[in-house]
């Protein structure tokens, strides 16, 4: 169980996922701030940083590679986390090279993102 107003970003253009994955980490009583692309993301970084980013890399506006090399010139921002979410066949080089924490494939199992999550903010892992 996080700890009280333990913020995650999730950024994804696609309103069923954005939804979805929203609603599964409030179940877990995570606080969830959206973007639906890496424009709004940058937005909603300041002034309460989350501690984490789920991070969509192909989206309209800002694309997440854009999106995460602007975060990374902020200094108050840079050290946040990221998960990569994708549909792309190669989302793990492309997460090693905007310096993702980790990444899944979509269509993913819920509890492995759930303890990726968790791992991440070292937070237990729910057996399973």
């Amino acid at each position: 169980m996080p700890p009280q107003g333990t913020v995650v970003l999730v950024v994804d253009d696609d309103p069923d996922i954005l939804e979805a994955l929203s609603e599964i980490l409030e179940a877990e009583n995570f606080e969830i701030r959206r973007a639906r692309n890496g424009q709004e993301a940058l937005e909603r970084l300041e002034p309460d940083p989350p501690r984490l980013i789920l991070l969509d890399l192909m989206m309209p506006v800002m694309d997440g590679w854009e999106f995460a090399k602007l975060m990374r010139q902020r200094p108050r921002v840079a050290h946040i986390p990221i998960i990569v979410l994708s549909a792309d066949r190669n989302v793990g080089s492309k997460a090693n090279d905007i310096g993702a924490v980790g990444h899944l494939a979509k269509p993913f199992e819920l509890n492995d993102l759930l303890d990726m999550v968790r791992r991440t903010l070292a937070l237990p892992v729910h057996p399973g």
